[in-house]
């Protein structure tokens, strides 16, 4: 043991500080997390902690409104990620084209992406305002009536929706493109020689060949939207009207930095927790077997 350690003891010393980096960000706040999410920790139970074993998950699933707003991230994560996948392989096979300002449309689409998002957000809530908003503004220019988006539960839920595909959409973009120009050209000509149509080459070739660079980033965006806090949460002000614009995230953010329940939250957002751990298996287990 001694001489493996002096053999190679200098990339374990090069990894020790990021190590322990890591173990202080994110094991630490994860075993507290735990600790508190069994205790009755609150504005009240600063000091005074209590054990309260598993009462606050049972809390969670007695809830009836907790099921609504788990359908709607349910619905929240499917639109997005489905339409950052199919705008961000949509657009990739037009850029891969040999077409005139290729360059300049690639940087064009990519600044959504590229821009702070919650300097975004605040600027989408400002283009869905109902008077001075420049989306109900373009309605009555084309002689249609405006939409009250953050008024209405409807509304206040698809306008986060409409910015947060906005902003979503560049990176599925990037990916596709970096995994189209990895496709051998020769597939693509020998396609066209047996008189295969643009539709026949997708099908077969180019989303076949995609699916190891997209696989991954979809688990990925997955996990982001289904955690993504900053559009929601600004853009219904804290999801009004009348809190039924929350997603998990934002439900859990309330209730630990509005309402005080620290014990509560921190239960709940182990149970956002294993729903993603449970769906990142899930994805990889059928995504295994579907290649064997």
């Amino acid at each position: 043991m001694r001489s493996f350690w002096k053999r190679h003891s200098q990339p374990y010393l090069f990894l020790a500080p990021a190590v322990a980096v890591m173990l202080f960000i994110v094991l630490y706040p994860f075993l507290y997390n735990v600790y508190i999410a069994f205790s009755n920790m609150s504005l009240y139970h600063l000091r005074d902690l209590e054990f309260v074993g598993l009462k606050h998950f049972r809390t969670i699933l007695s809830e009836p409104a907790i099921w609504a707003v788990f359908g709607k991230t349910i619905l929240w994560t499917v639109v997005n990620v489905v339409s950052h996948l199919v705008l961000g392989v949509g657009l990739a096979v037009l850029l891969n084209q040999q077409i005139k300002g290729r360059a300049i449309f690639r940087a064009l689409l990519i600044l959504p992406w590229a821009m702070p998002q919650y300097i975004t957000a605040l600027t989408w809530r400002g283009m869905f305002n109902y008077e001075y908003g420049s989306i109900n503004l373009g309605l009555k220019a084309i002689g249609l009536s405006p939409i009250p988006w953050l008024a209405s539960e409807i509304g206040a839920f698809a306008a986060p929706v409409i910015a947060n595909i906005w902003l979503g959409f560049p990176f599925m973009m990037i990916i596709a493109l970096g995994g189209l120009q990895s496709i051998p050209k020769e597939l693509y000509e020998a396609a066209d020689l047996d008189g295969a149509g643009w539709w026949f080459r997708l099908r077969k070739i180019t989303l076949p060949l995609l699916k190891p660079v997209l696989l991954p980033a979809a688990i990925l965006g997955t996990i982001w939207t289904f955690n993504n806090l900053n559009v929601i949460w600004l853009i219904t002000n804290q999801g009004e009207p009348a809190d039924k614009t929350h997603i998990l995230v934002t439900y859990v953010y309330k209730a630990a930095f509005h309402y005080y329940r620290y014990g509560y939250a921190a239960a709940f957002s182990l149970v956002i927790f294993v729903i993603l751990l449970s769906f990142v298996l899930a994805f990889l287990r059928a995504g295994k077997e579907r290649t064997r």
